[in-house]
């Protein structure tokens, strides 16, 4: 980002027949830090804005030097779109918005990129092997390991795992990966969220963290090994913490971020306390990326009451890792 140009992040609307062009048209309305291009069918969009009842007069993107404070990069749907009615014609087109706010960030056109929601099932139905944006950008971008880390409630919490089936968890759950997932997650929290040392506590695998062994041996033979290694090196983290009482007022208290070892661990905690105002971060990746909390809402799309909060804090949150980034 260049010195004293007002940060570029681009905004993917999503799933065209979800709830991501019903909040594009919404922020039609909104003040930003910085400056913002949503990547989308304009043409959804703006029937979105009049379903809605909604003013849209959003210029076109053509530059990042000429980009106003809100502007549209059109890319059409390949097919037509009914709000609340999936077709999987559409799942390359969601897809495309991804890969062009990727790109744009790889070549220095973008700062950030913000993701709306997307449908996997219409993706993978369109013949595209996808089981998450996570995943998908760590592959764009040729990044070995990235990290989940959700954000809201006045936590953070980051994954060991993410999206496999609970039976392959304690499997994946390895020395190195473990080690290398707290590698990034202290050099993230450090690097882009600007704490010089974060106090990292991390989760057990099994019921009370084990038990001595009685109830798994994960916490033994994995876990702390990697918790002492690095400590040793002067890294503050901590644990393993039995997961009942890791997510109390008490012990989180002076943390910067918890550790979870798979997604159903810690996320129902933090979504309790700050759903609407949750934020989704990819940590590891040479680009910022964060994302909505929620999924599509098929039942809301073009109709229904909306919450446009986790958005705003996804943007909110873009903007200032942006701008320490720059």
């Amino acid at each position: 980002m260049a010195a004293g140009s007002p940060a570029l992040v681009a905004l993917t609307a999503g799933e065209p027949a979800g709830i991501g062009p019903d909040l594009c048209a919404i922020l039609a309305s909104a003040h930003f830090p910085g400056r913002l291009v949503i990547l989308g069918d304009e043409a959804v969009i703006r029937e979105r804005a009049r379903q809605r009842g909604l003013a849209w007069a959003v210029p076109a993107y053509t530059s990042r030097a000429s980009a106003p404070a809100l502007s549209i990069l059109s890319i059409a749907a390949d097919a037509p779109v009914t709000a609340g009615t999936l077709d999987a014609a559409n799942g390359r087109h969601v897809v495309a918005l991804l890969d062009r706010a990727i790109d744009g960030c790889l070549a220095g056109e973008f700062d950030a990129m913000v993701t709306a929601p997307v449908q996997k099932s219409t993706i993978n139905d369109a013949g595209i092997a996808f089981t998450g944006h996570t995943e998908y950008l760590a592959q764009r971008t040729g990044t070995a390991r990235v990290v989940m880390l959700l954000v809201g409630g006045g936590m953070r919490v980051a994954l060991a795992t993410t999206h496999l089936a609970l039976a392959d968890v304690p499997r994946a759950i390895t020395r190195a990966a473990l080690t290398e997932v707290l590698r990034i997650l202290d050099h993230d929290l450090r690097t882009r969220f600007g704490i010089a040392r974060p106090r990292i506590l991390v989760a057990g695998l099994n019921p009370h963290a084990g038990e001595s062994g009685y109830l798994g041996r994960e916490e033994i033979e994995v876990i702390q090994p990697v918790i002492a290694a690095l400590a040793g090196e002067g890294m503050a983290v901590s644990g393993p913490y039995p997961a009942d009482t890791l997510y109390t007022p008490g012990m989180l208290e002076g943390a910067d971020a918890t550790l979870a070892m798979f997604h159903d661990q810690g996320l129902p905690v933090l979504k309790h306390a700050s759903f609407g105002r949750g934020v989704n971060v990819t940590l590891g990746l040479p680009l910022v990326r964060t994302s909505v909390d929620h999924g599509t809402a098929l039942d809301r799309a073009g109709r229904g009451e909306v919450d446009a909060g986790s958005l705003h804090e996804a943007l909110a949150l873009a903007f200032e890792l942006a701008a320490r980034r720059g």
